[in-house]
């Protein structure tokens, strides 16, 4: 099939699209190592030679540790190993693998300072930062119709249509495209909803009114996402996937067309979770809805804990980034847990995402305990504890308790069926004359002198 999402992965499968692939390798697609190395070699020995030095220490040692990550992101971007993902072009998937590995970096760094020192470390980067956020009131007035207000009645509901609800549109959208699976984009989006209600006693922005918690965002924006991410699934799905060199195609709407398809994905894979066939797929199943709910609040969190405004670029690059390295993450994920003969190790994407997601998370630990250990009032935690004990219900039942009563009853059901032939054998005569009419007269010799010829 050519370059692809499953180069050298053996046979296809059954849920993965057929790809038809000419094989034309052209400049685009080819390895660029020396001509990298060069322009590299080349910019740093301009810095060095023609550039003089300032005498500004602040300054050179930004200057230097930006140097240093474009350095490592030219490398890694040249070598890397492949991922899953090949369009619009490998060195595009390589780059956010290094981008991950220089986010991961910088989490551990900020892990290992103080508390004050971590927030003040934030001003290298925006002179803005380290300084502590304002109290905002987020719950307010939460009826829809507001008789009081005699200019806008409607007042409340037009507060709410910020840039945010564009933001819930087009983040569920892209993590559909992600999960491929309705069931567990409606189960997390829920399910942050209820962490909202848990936690708004430790974050003032989690104080929300009922409607914009299950109307705005579950109904209109989590759902006219995913509803739109489910349509482009199914039309990825049934889209012919044959590629022809861009040179190859006379017509000019033609090649028009194929650049507009490099953007598209390669081939297609569908995601069949199956989270109740096996007890593995089921653990691996509430493990990644785990962590994308943890990822979700440690974008709140880390914005409380470092100071920084929602309405700050850092926690917009981030959200790209996760868009990013989300994707290809899921896949390696889904080919770890569907495919784990040719898959024998977790995908180096997905292990930096759960990293990521598990350093964030030690860093807001660290830098506010505080807020985290205020308890949860009585009536959540009651909830909480009601949730837990029903999914370890069903999950005792469904792996063991379910399979221990569907063995007992086949190997009763065999016991039967062994008891019913031997009384059928009682039944017509002793059990010799039963043998002879079931095994016929040739087995019914053995046991029995054989007749000599002529006697």
């Amino acid at each position: 099939s050519g370059r692809g999402e499953r180069d050298g992965a053996g046979p296809r499968r059954s849920t993965e699209s057929e790809v038809y692939d000419d094989g034309t390798n052209t400049f685009f697609w080819r390895a660029h190592t020396l001509t990298v190395l060069f322009i590299l070699t080349c910019a740093l020995g301009y810095v060095t030679l023609l550039e003089e030095t300032p005498q500004d220490t602040a300054y050179n040692t930004k200057r230097g540790i930006v140097a240093s990550i474009l350095v490592f992101l030219c490398f890694g971007v040249t070598q890397a190993k492949d991922g899953p993902f090949s369009r619009p072009h490998p060195a595009y998937w390589r780059f956010w693998l290094c981008v991950s590995v220089v986010y991961e970096l910088f989490l551990i760094f900020i892990l290992f300072q103080t508390v004050q020192d971590g927030r003040q470390f934030m001003k290298y980067i925006d002179p803005h930062l380290g300084v502590p956020l304002p109290e905002r009131d987020y719950g307010g007035n939460c009826l829809i119709y507001d008789p009081g207000n005699g200019t806008d009645p409607f007042h409340n509901i037009w507060d709410k249509l910020d840039g945010f609800v564009p933001a819930h549109f087009f983040g569920w959208y892209l993590k559909t495209l992600m999960i491929r699976d309705w069931w567990m984009c409606m189960i997390i989006s829920v399910m942050f909803e209820f962490l909202e209600y848990s936690l708004e006693h430790q974050l003032p922005n989690f104080s929300e009114c009922w409607w914009d918690h299950w109307i705005m965002d579950v109904i209109l924006c989590n759902g006219l996402g995913i509803y739109c991410g489910m349509k482009t699934l199914s039309w990825l799905s049934l889209k012919t996937y044959k590629w022809q060199g861009l040179w190859n195609i006379p017509t000019y709407k033609g090649k028009m067309k194929r650049i507009v398809f490099q953007f598209t994905p390669y081939s297609w894979v569908k995601f069949e979770w199956k989270p109740a066939s096996s007890l593995r797929r089921w653990l691996a199943v509430c493990g990644i809805i785990f962590v994308f709910l943890l990822a979700e609040l440690n974008t709140f969190y880390l914005k409380f804990v470092l100071w920084m405004p929602p309405e700050h670029y850092l926690v917009l690059l981030r959200l790209v980034f996760f868009v990013n390295v989300g994707g290809v993450a899921m896949r390696e994920i889904y080919d770890f847990m569907d495919d784990p003969k040719f898959h024998k190790k977790l995908g180096q994407q997905a292990w930096l995402v759960a990293a990521i997601t598990a350093t964030e998370f030690l860093i807001v630990v660290k830098y506010d305990p505080y807020t985290l250990t205020l308890s949860l009032p009585f009536y959540i935690t009651q909830c909480w504890i009601l949730g837990i004990i029903l999914v370890l219900t069903w999950t005792a039942w469904r792996f063991f308790i379910r399979d221990i009563t569907l063995r007992y009853k086949e190997i009763r059901r065999q016991k039967q069926e062994h008891r019913h032939e031997k009384d059928k054998c009682l039944s017509n005569g002793d059990g010799h004359s039963a043998l002879l009419e079931e095994w016929g007269p040739e087995h019914g010799t053995q046991g029995s002198a054989a007749p000599l010829p002529g006697n």
